[in-house]
């Protein structure tokens, strides 16, 4: 920490206290439970170095730690910052994707197994079947709603406590999640939140514009562009197909490079080009090379360009609140001012009005999280509708946050307390699910 080129904020330094304290009941203990943690931080405030200082410790015992990122393009972007601010502690990284060619993936693989890796940077290829650790103690899985159950498993699987439990697991993300779903998909984990950014960074102005006032924005864009800036322009679909009335980012990315900014080199990045494909651009976009980057929702997250200055998101209606939010946070992220236009359709309703207004009125990710959550419903826990109000049954996750609190700290009482279930008061429980019909997959 001594060694950075500055502060941790308040937020950052609460958070690594509860992994720490965490990470050394267990260490002293020499059993018990291991750290279950989700943090949480809105887009920029430094949950990555965070993780950094968590598999410090993990090092630090005598282990070893994975990081796990859902998309080759975020995990080199981590495996670039690991290996910039710790490999000169003397630790060993190493990045490992599917498009690691096989020699190379051989020697990776083999000091892995061995424990000359301090830190293993990558994507799904981290729990591959060929992949051992020889003492793998914290599995950190960043965009943690991008993996499955199953896949987060996987990865847990690998490692071990040393005492015959699971590996400390510490969940990230930057997706605000409301207190309600908090409490009920993530009831079983300790909660850190991230709630300040780093000093020095301004509030990005954001702006709404109709569909046919967007020349408008394209002059702004054009102001900020012969300035030395650079920008994105994000469309909800990659091409149009059926949708004829929606632009696309195949077709604008043409028109912007030839009729809108024709002296700004322009590119294209979207989810069905390859991975070096991909990268190539966007470090291209990184180094200042490409100014317009016209893409889809693919740069939502991991996408750091502190020279970008402008973020116009057109069919902005089409997005969720919490997807606005992190395309917002692409941008703002030097000391530049930064501007944000969320361009809607013409016949936009009231009700779809009133939504880009919550974007207009707050910055705070939470806040946004949970108007979000009340104006869309939270969708199903285990299945893929992204909306609708899910059932507890008994509750509503809104209405009821009071009685989920307490309902939680009960629960947690009583693992801790009476495991066995044999207290008085704790038998109806038992009595319960023993007449239950038995948990299926299907089910849960």
């Amino acid at each position: 920490m001594a060694n950075l080129p500055f502060r941790l904020t308040p937020g950052q330094r609460e958070a690594i206290g509860e992994i720490n304290a965490d990470m050394a009941l267990k260490s002293a203990a020499g059993g018990g439970f291991s750290m279950s943690r989700l943090l949480q931080g809105d887009v920029g405030s430094g949950k990555t170095l965070v993780s950094f200082l968590a598999a410090l410790r993990a090092v630090d015992d005598g282990a070893q730690a994975a990081l796990m990122a859902p998309t080759e393009l975020l995990a080199r972007q981590h495996a670039e910052s690991a290996a910039r601010l710790l490999e000169p502690l003397g630790l060993k990284i190493a990045f490992l994707t599917g498009n690691i060619k096989s020699s190379g993936r051989k020697e990776l693989l083999r000091n892995l197994a061995k424990g000359e890796i301090d830190i293993a940077v990558g994507t799904h290829a981290l729990f591959s079947r060929d992949v051992e650790y020889k003492n793998l103690r914290l599995v950190v899985v960043d965009e943690q709603h991008r993996f499955g159950v199953m896949q987060r498993s996987l990865i847990v699987g690998k490692g071990s406590d040393g005492h015959g439990g699971p590996p400390h697991l510490l969940m990230m993300s930057a997706t605000p999640i409301p207190r309600t779903l908090a409490l009920t998909v993530f009831g079983d984990m300790d909660v850190s939140v991230i709630r300040d950014l780093p000093p020095g960074r301004k509030p990005v102005k954001t702006h709404l514009a109709k569909e046919s006032s967007e020349e408008r924005v394209y002059d702004f864009a054009r102001r900020l562009l012969e300035a030395g800036s650079q920008a994105y322009f994000v469309y909800p679909l990659i091409e149009s197909g059926d949708e004829r009335n929606l632009k696309d980012a195949a077709s604008m990315a043409e028109r912007l490079a030839k009729k809108v900014f024709p002296g700004f080199a322009v590119a294209l990045a979207h989810s069905r080009l390859d991975e070096e494909e991909k990268r190539r651009t966007m470090e291209r976009f990184r180094s200042g090379e490409i100014k317009v980057l016209v893409a889809t929702s693919v740069v939502e997250v991991g996408v750091d360009v502190p020279n970008a200055a402008c973020m116009v998101i057109e069919h902005a209606e089409r997005f969720g609140l919490s997807a606005l939010h992190q395309l917002r946070g692409r941008v703002g992220r030097g000391k530049e001012q930064a501007y944000c236009f969320l361009v809607y359709s013409d016949e936009l309703t009231d009700d779809g009005k009133a939504r880009l207004k919550v974007m207009l009125e707050s910055a705070d990710g939470f806040a946004i999280a949970e108007e979000d959550l009340r104006l869309r419903g939270p969708g199903q826990i285990a299945g893929t509708e992204q909306s609708g109000y899910f059932s507890l049954g008994i509750a509503d996750p809104i209405r009821d946050i009071k009685a989920l609190e307490k309902a939680r700290a009960d629960a947690f009482f009583i693992l801790e307390n009476d495991p066995g279930l044999v207290l008085e008061g704790h038998r109806i429980i038992a009595r319960v699910l023993e007449e239950a019909p038995p948990f299926s997959a299907a089910m849960l």
